[in-house]
């Protein structure tokens, strides 16, 4: 996808409130550039993860035959970020949501303490492990360090915190 259409895609329930501020009403599938009825596609798009275009190879979305407007119900965005998340922790190598909470849980570490540790946000560890997020491969390899090296934890509880 080029980057122009990058910078077009839209979510389609943010259209119908800007729509409704202006006065004016838009169909459910009307494109919010030109009004003409869009149409249901399955095609490639882009999503930015960790500074870098991921590709989704298919991707559901509606797109107007006459301007080219991309436009992404929620759900159909939640499911692009998602795809581009596995696609992107696939190609590098990542560990899973699932993997850093039993990393974590086994460690006996709240999210808060891990997060400490790794001097992240507070709200960083969770949303790693709730898929909402993907880690650095910088902090993957911090968190292969913890689970694999004995000693590297009480390290970093001397010096991290």
């Amino acid at each position: 996808m080029s980057k122009r259409r990058m910078a077009t895609t839209r979510t389609a329930e943010g259209d119908r409130t800007a729509a409704r501020r202006r006065g004016t009403m838009l169909a459910d599938d009307a494109c919010p550039a030109c009004g003409t009825v869009m149409r249901e596609r399955r095609a490639r798009l882009t999503f930015r993860v960790n500074g870098e275009d991921v590709v989704v190879p298919s991707a559901h979305h509606l797109r107007c035959a006459k301007c080219g407007e991309v436009v992404l119900r929620l759900d159909e965005a939640r499911q692009l970020r998602k795809s581009a998340f596995e696609i992107y922790r696939s190609r590098y190598g990542l560990l899973s949501a699932v993997d850093i909470r039993a990393l974590r849980e086994r460690l006996g570490l709240t999210q808060a303490a891990l997060a400490r540790l790794l001097r992240l946000g507070g709200n960083t560890v969770s949303r790693w492990e709730a898929g909402r997020n993907v880690q650095t491969a910088a902090m993957d390899v911090l968190l292969r360090l913890i689970r694999d090296l004995p000693g590297s934890l009480e390290y970093l509880r001397r010096h991290a915190a």
